[in-house]
């Protein structure tokens, strides 16, 4: 189902011709908004926004904060240089979306696939980050408001928790 032999994938045995496998999770969010008709605008503006945003993080957020966390807790031995590289990066990130939040609810104006690519990410990170590069990110008020209004979304809330943990 997925050539990467990685999750995420899924295989819609809905989909228009006849069930279709799709792996990695920006484009199995852009095939559900598009199948459904939510969280992505059909054209115009409003569809790149929503389309930049989305990549940014798949070209950004998850990677870097992604090899963050590889050399914080999984490398066999500390490498400070790749440590600071990554969250001075991860930092930086932090500073981008903050700068978009102050003006805009969610990143691209309404909440989009955007917006659930980039929290789950940003939801365990943004502590840490803060902590270490507090220079860069200052108070994060804006990702910190947008954090708070993601997890009161019954259906961050529930998609949370899959898979569901034992606590």
């Amino acid at each position: 189902m997925a050539p990467n032999n990685k999750i995420p994938a899924i295989v819609d045995h809905d989909a228009a011709g006849g069930p279709v496998s799709v792996f990695e999770s920006g484009a199995i969010l852009l095939h559900l908004a598009e199948k459904s008709g939510k969280f992505l605008p059909i054209s115009g503006a409003s569809r790149a926004k929503v389309l930049q945003w989305l990549f940014w993080q798949m070209g950004g957020v998850g990677p870097i904060i992604g090899q963050l966390g590889h050399f914080m807790t999984s490398a066999p031995e500390p490498n400070p240089y790749a440590i600071d590289r990554f969250i001075s990066e991860s930092a930086r990130l932090v500073k981008v979306l903050d700068t978009q939040l102050a003006d805009n609810e969610f990143m691209a104006g309404d909440y989009s696939i955007a917006d659930m690519a980039t929290y789950p990410w940003l939801v365990l990170a943004l502590d840490p980050i803060k902590g270490a590069k507090a220079d860069v990110v200052g108070e994060a008020a804006h990702v910190t408001r947008w954090i708070g209004a993601m997890a009161a979304r019954a259906g961050v809330e529930k998609g949370m928790l899959v898979p569901e943990t034992s606590k």
